[in-house]
């Protein structure tokens, strides 16, 4: 009798998290913790067969050598929850002129973002007794090998209603689930008669010989290093399009064509405040009007790279 209730509580809980994933607008998987041990077998082989950039796969090492540890004890399941986000535009005075750039989705709010999914989670584990902690794994590769995703000919997850404007976010549970939903890493079907990505990269970082992008030449990779970090002599500036990352290969996408007009408008800096940036001073070291932006606008985990990258589009005004 008491299996029959658990598993009628189990099921009960399965069909909340689902109902009031839809009720937000949300998209999310439950996943066995037994798949966990091929996530990691497939990322050691992509290493393996120097698929990966070493300097890459050394900057982001922590995610890709994961350990799945949980304060709980015994990790039986795995959420990932997708949560839709915007662009963000930031404004800078510069020269007489407004210099409008763009953040892409998913660099932004991503605290805010784990909080208020962890609590999502907890009003839904909790009352059966089961905990939720968060998961530092690679995400994209796990949402495309649930099914919560695809990956585009650009290595960029996308979902369905949102493109790749979402943000993936997981955690370890010690709920009993053990049901068979594993897929193979794929690339949507749009993709095989597109190549508007292809076409779009200016640094050739997207081609049709493999499945994987060639990281190492990607513009984002590139301008999310440190201000003493130069560019690679072969960028040339004018490719830069957005004030950390890119959004030459998202923009073209079809699949982001009811989404890629989503923009949220962040903070305006002045000439001087930009001066202030450009200089690379730190959070600490700005005027309290400034820094209050920087904080609102949660800019601060990228104020590193901004000096360097502001430094090289402000040139062209």
């Amino acid at each position: 009798m008491t299996n029959i209730i658990d598993n009628m509580d189990k099921n009960k809980l399965i069909q909340d998290f689902y109902e009031k994933l839809e009720a937000k607008g949300y998209k999310g998987k439950i996943v066995s913790a037994k798949y966990i041990p091929e996530m990691q077998k497939s990322i050691k082989n992509f290493h393996e067969q120097r698929l990966l950039d070493p300097e890459f796969y050394e900057e982001y090492k922590d995610f890709f050598e994961f350990q799945p540890e949980a304060e709980f004890g015994e990790i039986n399941s795995l959420f990932i929850i997708t949560v839709p986000q915007p662009q963000y535009k930031v404004t800078f005075h510069w020269n007489n002129s407004e210099v409008p750039l763009i953040i892409p989705p998913t660099y932004l709010h991503s605290r805010a973002v784990i909080n208020r999914v962890k609590g999502f989670l907890t009003e839904i584990l909790k009352p059966l007794g089961y905990n939720a902690e968060f998961a530092m794994i690679p995400q994209k590769t796990l949402a495309v090998r649930v099914g919560l995703a695809e990956y585009g000919r650009n290595n960029i997850t996308y979902v369905p209603s949102m493109g790749s404007f979402h943000r993936p976010s997981t955690f370890y549970s010690d709920f009993p689930y053990d049901q068979e939903d594993w897929h193979e890493l794929r690339m949507m079907e749009l993709c095989k008669e597109c190549s508007a990505c292809v076409r779009s990269c200016p640094t050739s970082t997207i081609t049709n010989d493999r499945f994987l992008i060639h990281v190492e030449r990607c513009l984002t990779f590139h301008n999310e290093h440190p201000a003493e970090v130069p560019f690679p002599d072969w960028i040339d500036p004018s490719w830069h399009n957005c004030l950390v990352g890119c959004m030459l290969c998202q923009k073209v996408c079809p699949a982001n064509k009811k989404v890629m007009n989503w923009v949220e408008s962040g903070p305006t800096f002045s000439e001087n405040e930009t001066k202030l940036l450009v200089s690379g001073k730190s959070v600490e070291e700005l005027p309290e009007e400034t820094r209050k932006k920087i904080e609102q606008h949660d800019l601060a985990n990228y104020l590193y790279v901004y000096s360097r990258n502001l430094g090289v589009i402000l040139k062209r005004y």
